[in-house]
């Protein structure tokens, strides 16, 4: 049965599993590797299209990184370890487990100064992402997972306010004989990893449990971290028509400490170095989050429903370095002499409560030429946070003590909710695949200011952002291993809490902020060579009015603006080589120049049209070259190189320079009777590169640097039995 037939192919795309009820997909995917001599030369995704399909017919860019890639040679630890091979994607790992990673998506989220923006974050149906768009990617099990999604492009924008694309992480499901397993991992800059797992079927329930502890020193000084994440995922089967699956996941990190950005002359003299004020005010973070999710899905027919619902909390305190003290202030606003009243603090205390739901009905027509399917949807999202700000310090002058909670300066509740109606259709006519879907977005956000204290005044109200964004997709298929497509979409990006959380001279919300719209173009190939190679090439264009950038960054407040309109044009292209039993290999290269296309005004300065957005390098390579030599023994070779990225909107700073960096890993297994065993080794910066691996677009305090390891090393060890 093809998985293109309008019967029960329908991936349960939010119960976040690799198997269908029809096992189509599993059947296609063994054919595919059988073909290639290993390679999935038709890898199924449901991103885009929300039900099962091959990426190679699906007309838009989409990617699916699967489970050995994900942890073949890889530490587990960061989504960035394996979603550098996607193009389109710059995926930089800041060196600081108190802010996260940062990832754009072709010049999307690039501005972000933590956290992820720009992209939706799906982990099992559940948004990663809260509803005004900011992101956490350290909330992805990477040891769970069954494979991640990457879709960029116009057929995106049918997520929501994400106009950069959107990426889903599908845990696998609890399936065989019961088995349990311990791994540990140890690394360069004491870093130490421990990992254990239960996963299997009994009585026909599957389950998957999960537990990990990290601990890091840090490459740089004032940077050590602990991680604990746990997980644990329960399937049932009601009946033969339906599916339920229950998911409970955590994040624990306390006082991970945050070393800052550097100026270029302290990381030229020393890469390991921190900002004072990191160490004056013991700058960390600290986070508790956890949540619960339940996905169901029922069959009538050859139609389907899918339920998702889910609630958690989250709660962070974090001790910045802003200096506010009383006497002399060397943080004191130079624009609003009232400023340091409005000040909300150097300490951000909140709870979130957070839940949200969706329904989705998918229904195939029948009575019309071809396969035509429908899919009608609706996106619930609400987080209410309890927000406090305290001075990050006690006492007068000269005796002060800092990195401590001193007095309250805010206290309000922050509520955003988005409510999201949306409607697909896919039509195969012969050799054109047709698709097209609108979506209706709806976000507000609310804010309640409990703290009214002289020159500080209230800050309440409300802010609505409606959209409409339509994306319609054609795609062709010259031979069958030779498609062709364009695809035209509308999206927008609504302002998040923090970038609406100051305006000008830190004189409290600024509601003026409007979100950025976009339109997106795209023309791609996708093509199968000789059997054993897959090609994917794609050409775009983005032309965004309304780019949220920076205003200005002051006093360690940040506040943003409208900025009149961006361009970006760019080029992707990704390949994938079986050539030999032994032997593979990965290419994937981005090219893209992404500029401001007006001229405006940001603070004192005057940002050009044909200036360069910050954060976003023009020229993306990723490579690697793989070789199994004999079952249980594989070693690769991988190469990451990018161009210089500007790290302000006048491009007159210091561009971070261009670098390439080789990796290299191995692993090996071995199978006694029930028990697997497997080993890991890797180096990372084999040459020992001093390079900036990730910057903080915009820094008021010019530390826009962040410098990444040197040559590092990492080992690592499992066993597994299976009863």
């Amino acid at each position: 049965m093809s998985c293109r037939s309008p019967s029960r192919a329908f991936e349960l795309s939010r119960l976040g599993g690799a198997l269908l009820l029809c096992g189509c997909v599993a059947a296609g995917t063994s054919q595919a590797q059988e073909a290639a001599g290993g390679l999935v030369l038709e890898p199924s995704v449901v991103s885009g299209s929300r039900s099962a399909a091959q990426s190679f017919d699906l007309p838009f860019s989409v990617d699916s990184i699967d489970r050995e890639q994900i942890g073949d040679g890889q530490l587990g630890i960061n989504a960035s370890e394996v979603l550098t091979r996607v193009p389109g994607l710059v995926v930089q790992n800041r060196q600081n487990y108190a802010q996260d990673l940062q990832i754009s998506s072709r010049g999307f989220g690039a501005r972000s100064a933590f956290g992820v923006r720009g992209l939706k974050l799906i982990t099992d149906g559940i948004p990663a992402s809260t509803p005004d768009g900011q992101g956490q990617a350290a909330t992805f099990n990477l040891d769970t997972a069954e494979r991640i999604e990457v879709l960029r492009g116009p057929a995106s924008t049918l997520y929501g306010s994400n106009a950069g694309g959107v990426i889903q992480m599908f845990s696998r499901d609890g399936v065989g004989r019961p088995r349990i397993g311990a791994e540990t991992l140890i690394g360069s800059d004491g870093l130490t990893r421990n990992h254990l797992t239960a996963e299997g079927e009994a009585d026909g329930v599957g389950f998957v449990l999960d537990a990990s502890r990290m601990d890091t020193d840090g490459y740089r000084d004032h940077s050590s971290a602990r991680r604990d994440q746990t997980f644990a995922k329960l399937d049932f089967k009601p009946d033969e028509d339906s599916r339920l699956a229950l998911i409970y996941s955590s994040l624990e990190q306390n006082g991970t400490q945050d070393p800052l950005g550097q100026a270029w002359a302290a990381y030229k003299a020393d890469p390991r170095s921190v900002a004072t004020n990191a160490n004056r005010y013991n700058t960390r973070k600290s986070i508790d989050h956890q949540q619960l999710g339940a996905n169901y899905e029922r069959y009538f027919g050859d139609s389907a429903l899918q339920l998702t619902a889910y609630a958690g909390k989250r709660h962070v305190i974090q001790y910045l370095a802003i200096p506010i003290e009383p006497g002399p202030r060397p943080g004191a606003d130079p624009i609003n002499p009232q400023a340091n009243a409005r000040h909300s603090g150097g300490v951000v205390d909140f709870e979130r409560e957070f839940h949200g739901g969706s329904i989705r009905w998918l229904q195939p027509v029948a009575g019309v030429t071809g396969d035509l399917q429908l899919v009608f949807g609706l996106d619930y999202d609400q987080s209410r946070d309890d927000r406090k700000g305290y001075e990050n310090f006690v006492g007068t002058l000269p005796d002060v003590i800092r990195g401590v909670k001193g007095d309250l300066r805010r206290d309000e509740v922050d509520t955003v909710t988005s409510l999201d109606p949306y409607a697909q259709a896919a039509w195969i006519i012969g050799n054109w695949t047709l698709q097209g879907g609108l979506r209706y977005s709806t976000v507000e956000v609310d804010v309640d200011d409990n703290y009214i204290a002289g020159a500080n005044g209230d800050d309440s109200g409300t802010r609505r952002y409606e959209k409409a964004t339509p994306s319609v997709s054609v795609g062709y298929a010259f031979t069958p291993d030779l498609n062709g497509y364009i695809t035209v979409g509308k999206g927008f990006e609504t302002p998040s809490q923090a970038e609406l959380a100051y305006s000008r001279g830190n004189a409290g919300f600024n509601y003026g902020l409007e979100p950025s719209e976009s339109t997106q173009y795209e023309i791609g190939l996708k093509a199968r060579v000789a059997g054993d190679t897959r090609v994917n090439a794609a050409i775009f264009q983005i032309n965004t009015d309304d780019e949220i950038v920076v205003l200005e960054n002051s006093g360690g407040r940040t506040s943003y603006q409208n900025a009149g309109k961006t361009l970006r044009r760019g080029f992707e292209l990704g390949v994938e080589s079986q050539f030999t039993e032994q032997w593979s290999a990965a290419l994937a290269y981005t090219y893209l120049a992404a500029t401001y296309d007006s001229r405006f005004a940001a603070g004192n300065a005057v940002i050009d049209k044909g200036n360069d957005l910050p954060g976003v390098p023009r020229t993306t390579l990723f490579g690697e070259l793989a070789w199994r030599p004999v079952d249980g023994i594989s070693t690769a070779l991988e190469g990451l190189y990018r161009s210089q990225v500007y790290v302000e909107d006048t491009n007159t700073e210091r561009a971070a320079p261009s670098y390439a960096v080789f990796n290299w890993r191995t692993r090996f297994e071995q199978q006694f009777g029930p028990w697997k065993a497997q080993q890991t080794l890797r180096l990372d910066n084999l040459a020992d590169k001093q390079y900036v691996g990730s910057v903080i677009v915009g820094d008021g305090n010019g530390r826009f640097y962040e410098a990444a390891p040197g040559r590092s090393w990492y080992a690592g060890a499992g066993v597994e039995y299976q009863f």
